[in-house]
């Protein structure tokens, strides 16, 4: 796919991740509708995107909601006339183990909250906004690509049975779509990130980082723009469908 002048839709936009694929494609000539729950965090990425000499709007969306979701890309093609990129990057955690004893005794379970909270965002979103995406893709005759971001997670880590499950699932996810979607020339692919240097990991304890990067036979973490390379050659190549690609420094959980 030629990005320039391409309208390409990231969820979970604000900060992290997905920001800095917005001021990575940003630079490629993309037109981005960022969207994230709350539309006015989105600003200072926006900006940075828009000083890079993109054509930028904000949206405020819960990805788990279906009326938001249909709102959102209905309002994306309004604004922009087409939809022609979606990446799934929306996601929380809410990590327990799913049970937990202690001299026999039962201390705590993960919640049915926490459990479809996770759910709700990570694995009901990826499908709402790629069904929708896929819906005006298709009206429009475009060729377009979904990118669901998954995790090293999906093959499954303690204290992540909500996380893992719904990382699992977008990948698998991505497969089928690629499988369906493909006769309206329309491709679907996953990226599985291990440990990204993010503000969030940063502001771990330096012992627990250093714990953390021994493990990755790479010996760091990713940064945020190794993510968005990682999305910018799976938008670029228009072979590449319907297949995870692994971004973990050679890390197996």
């Amino acid at each position: 796919m030629d990005l320039n002048n391409k309208t390409i839709v990231i969820t979970g936009a604000a900060r992290g991740l997905g920001a800095a694929m917005a001021a990575r494609l940003a630079g490629l000539g993309c037109k981005l509708a960022l969207v994230d729950l709350d539309k006015d965090s989105i600003e200072d990425a926006a900006n940075k995107c828009r000083a890079a000499g993109a054509e930028v709007n904000c949206y405020g969306a819960n990805v788990g909601n279906e009326d938001d979701v249909v709102a959102l890309f209905k309002q994306v093609v309004a604004d922009f006339g087409s939809v022609d990129g979606l990446v799934n990057n929306a996601g929380i955690t809410r990590d327990a183990l799913m049970l937990k004893y202690k001299d026999g005794q039962q201390v705590s379970k993960m919640s049915l909250e926490q459990w479809q909270q996770v759910i709700d965002v990570n694995l009901t979103g990826v499908f709402l906004c790629g069904r929708e995406a896929a819906a005006h893709m298709i009206e429009q005759g475009s060729k377009g690509c979904i990118i669901n971001i998954s995790s090293i997670s999906r093959a499954g880590n303690m204290g992540q049975t909500n996380y893992s499950a719904a990382k699992a699932g977008v990948e698998s996810m991505a497969v089928v779509w690629a499988k369906e979607l493909s006769r309206y020339g329309i491709r679907a692919a996953s990226i599985a990130p291990g440990f990204v240097n993010t503000e969030m990991v940063a502001s771990m304890k330096p012992e627990a980082l250093d714990k953390m990067k021994a493990m990755i036979p790479a010996r760091r973490m990713a940064e945020p723009d190794e993510l968005a390379h990682a999305v910018e050659f799976i938008l670029q190549n228009d072979y590449f469908n319907g297949r995870c690609l692994e971004l973990d420094g050679g890390l197996r959980l």
